[in-house]
């Protein structure tokens, strides 16, 4: 009987906690800016809900001041839950699509189905956690301001948002994250140029970072190898963690330049209703028709220097843990 299937199957799991623990440490970081970061998304300049914020600085000293550290960390527990999921599920299913792809392929995958194993993994994790996502949100969003009970917690916020609204709303917001896997099958030169919270949150957005990780990976152990006097070394040893930091960060830019408007429909969609119970957004064409009409293509870019400061060291962090992990984890492995 061959041992490979069972080995594979310990690897899977090995990918996916440390995919978990780096999805946490990077949350427990950065999660003030995330806050702030939504907040700006959704101001689209008419509503009376939220305060006005002058930039980045202004927005985390205002809700320091007037909400304390609760507020920065207002969703903080759904974020943890959703992004160590998240990237746990994401690093898993990447794995499986990578390892599906290369059977009976001697040569390396090439970018394209690299591409399509990180579409793949977000639009299976899409759907797993856009109900925590869509949580998350709401309470980060919630401010002295709201005139609506807010929601004590993420179980009242569960709750309350299936009482009042139904099931189907739990999945607002999931049409910007999983439009581009369409535009990806109909050719992936276009979803390249044009397009994951939550992957995180997009497919898109994960499809184009670690396609750009794999290949600067690629680039980097290319050119530590020719100056290494050991040949065939384990491309593992020639990395470290700035190496990583590099390449997390570098990825991790390119994807939300590209794709940062599809956040803010999300978002936008995500918003808790008013007290009548109609959602402020109807749809993803609603929203993008009037965010263009009142506020231009500055609308679609709103709160990005929050995201920016978020995403770059978060990426770094996430794939400086990732990694580390799974070195500790293959000594185990190879003992067993």
């Amino acid at each position: 009987m061959s041992t490979e299937a069972p080995k594979r199957d310990q690897w899977q799991w090995e990918n996916a906690t440390a995919g978990a623990a780096a999805g946490f440490a990077t949350v427990a970081v950065m999660h003030p800016l995330d806050v702030v970061r939504t907040r700006f998304q959704v101001n689209d300049g008419r509503v009376s809900h939220l305060p006005i914020y002058k930039n980045t600085a202004h927005a985390v000293f205002a809700i320091a001041r007037s909400e304390g550290l609760r507020g920065l960390y207002a969703g903080f527990l759904p974020g943890v839950l959703g992004s160590t999921i998240s990237w746990g599920l994401y690093f898993f299913f990447y794995d499986r699509a990578k390892q599906r792809y290369a059977r009976n392929r001697e040569e390396k995958l090439s970018p394209g189905l690299h591409l399509a194993s990180a579409a793949e993994a977000g639009a299976l994790v899409s759907f797993f956690t856009n109900p925590v996502w869509l949580v998350k949100t709401r309470l980060q969003l919630q401010t002295p301001l709201h005139q609506t009970r807010p929601y004590s917690g993420v179980y009242d916020a569960f709750r309350t948002i299936m009482r009042e609204e139904g099931f189907s709303a739990l999945y607002r917001g999931i049409v910007p994250g999983l439009f581009l896997v369409a535009t990806f099958l109909y050719g992936v030169e276009w979803a390249i140029l044009t397009s994951d919270g939550y992957i995180n949150y997009q497919v898109s957005h994960g499809a184009i970072q670690f396609t750009a990780y794999e290949e600067l990976r690629k680039v980097i152990v290319d050119f530590k190898s020719k100056g290494s006097t050991v040949h065939n070394q384990n491309p593992d040893k020639l990395l470290n963690s700035v190496d990583y930091a590099v390449l997390g960060a570098t990825s991790k830019l390119a994807a939300v330049l590209l794709t940062y408007p599809f956040q803010v429909i999300r978002a936008r969609l995500q918003q808790r209703p008013s007290g009548d119970g109609v959602p402020r957004y109807m749809d993803t064409l609603h929203v993008v028709k009037e965010t263009a009409r009142f506020e231009g293509i500055r609308g679609f870019y709103k709160g990005i220097t929050a995201n920016l400061l978020k995403n770059a060291p978060a990426s770094s962090i996430t794939f400086i843990v990732y990694e580390n992990v799974l070195k500790l984890l293959k000594p185990a492995r190879r003992n067993d």
